[in-house]
């Protein structure tokens, strides 16, 4: 997959207004600073656009599918039209099914409860856990890190055509690096699963939001991802694709709403008849705000156009690679090389400083939000990083004290509602951290590092 020609050379859209623009938030150094949100990555701030409608609707929330009231009424209604709006945004199939989940993570673990029992399954050692961690129930192999895409096609058709025995198979890849934010050939790896006999599952919880995302061009079987990434904050989710293994499984939850039929048998048990529609695998009271919120989304990227939105994050991305690029002592993480394509999400270290402690400098001093730690992708950051596999650090909680090394990198992530400056002034702040030092003190304080309150660095 690659940034469409077209995008680069269409018009540019100014930034999407988002929640949170005026927010100010205090410096150690004193005084106050508009926050700039660079931690897109882990959750987008809400769509302006996404609040407005939600507050719209918020007077007329009432339980959907089995209410005969007004507000029952007009929030199934809703609650439908939202699933056929994202089945539009993914360019779903005919005969796909949209399901509402809680987010990427619980998408991927509806699945992987649905996968026929002798199901193999393949992923890449670079995936999000959302995508390596799934598959407990099922035979897995672990594909190592490519270095090129036409490696990482290769290694799956050489595992694929290897598998033995020959039978039902299930390959998880990610759309977009959660770490590095390069694109990955989905298109040539669904063509090779499916040539082997294999289905796919696109992780596109880092895709979605940067780029537009087609289930019928892409040749994928599902897929999935979170509301949260997709300027949508209020706790939903989606997998898409295919119905058979879906309506072939055990309800994800039993409950109400995924039943259809219940009926005590003369024995005192009970016979259950299951939906077969998306409702199977939605048991319970589902999240209409979050599910309303995911639709007005897609309408919003949708309405923007797709196309000037990723032309302008590509703008971007090569402004923040530049900059950081006149470091010398920042290192950018990458594993298809510096040509690759990618969305607006970048990591890095800087040669002498803990990753945590640059990170909690930028956000004291800065007031920039970035993240630092391993991305819930502890072997994809460990293979970047060549470290041992059994060298110490976890997500959130570095061990390092500042200044000493640490297992660990620093994320900045950006997307449609990024100002300009937001990105100018953390490359000024990367410089000047990098060429001054940090003007404040900082400790490690449950695992994290934070501020020396009342401790001014001597410089």
């Amino acid at each position: 997959m690659s940034v469409p020609t077209a995008a680069l050379e269409s018009s540019i859209c100014a930034p999407l207004p988002v929640l949170g623009q005026d927010v100010t938030v205090p410096l150690v150094t004193g005084g106050e600073v508009t926050y700039a949100a660079l931690d897109y990555a882990a959750s987008a701030p809400a769509l302006q656009r996404v609040w407005d409608d939600v507050a719209a609707y918020a007077p007329y929330y009432g339980s959907v599918h089995r209410g005969a009231g007004y507000l029952s009424q007009l929030s199934t209604d809703l609650f439908e039209n939202s699933r056929r709006t994202v089945a539009e945004f993914l360019g779903c199939r005919a005969d796909d099914q949209v399901v509402f989940t809680r987010s990427t993570t619980d998408s991927l673990n509806l699945l992987a409860a649905a996968i026929p029992a002798d199901c193999q399954v393949f992923v890449y050692e670079t995936e999000h856990h959302a995508s390596l961690l799934p598959w407990r129930d099922a035979q897995v192999t672990y594909l190592n890190a490519p270095r090129t895409p036409a490696q990482a096609v290769e290694s799956l058709e050489r595992a694929l055509a290897d598998r033995d025995p020959y039978g039902p198979a299930l390959v998880c890849v990610t759309g977009a690096s959660n770490v590095t934010g390069e694109l990955w050939p989905v298109k040539e790896l669904a063509a090779a699963a499916h040539a082997h006999g294999a289905r796919i599952v696109l992780d596109a919880a880092q895709l979605a939001p940067h780029h537009p995302v087609d289930i019928a061009e892409l040749d994928v079987d599902w897929v999935a991802f979170s509301g949260h990434k997709l300027y949508a904050p209020f706790g939903s989710g989606v997998l898409a694709g295919r119905a058979d293994w879906l309506q072939a499984a055990e309800p994800y939850l039993a409950g109400g709403g995924a039943s259809r039929k219940v009926a005590r048998r003369a024995d005192g048990g009970v016979d259950v008849d299951w939906h077969t529609t998306a409702a199977r695998h939605e048991a319970g009271s589902p999240n209409v705000i979050g599910v309303y919120s995911i639709a007005s989304a897609c309408k919003a990227l949708t309405e923007a156009g797709f196309e000037g939105l990723v032309a302008r994050e590509q703008e971007l991305v090569g402004r923040v690679r530049e900059g950081l690029a006149e470091v010398p002592e920042v290192q950018v993480l990458s594993l298809f090389g510096d040509d690759a394509p990618r969305v607006g999400v970048i990591s890095f270290v800087v040669r002498g400083w803990n990753s945590s402690h640059f990170a909690a400098a930028l956000s004291a001093e800065y007031g920039i939000g970035v993240r630092d730690g391993l991305f819930c992708a502890h072997p994809l950051v460990r293979t970047l990083l060549g470290s041992d596999p059994q060298d110490p650090g976890e997500c959130g909680a570095p061990e390092a004290e500042p200044g000493e090394r640490s297992l660990n990198a620093i994320r900045v992530s950006f997307g449609a509602g990024t100002p300009d400056e937001h990105i100018d002034r953390f490359l000024r702040a990367v410089s000047e951290l990098v060429r001054e030092g940090a003007r404040w003190n900082y400790r490690t304080e449950d695992g994290r590092c934070v501020p020396d309150r009342g401790a001014a660095a001597q410089i």
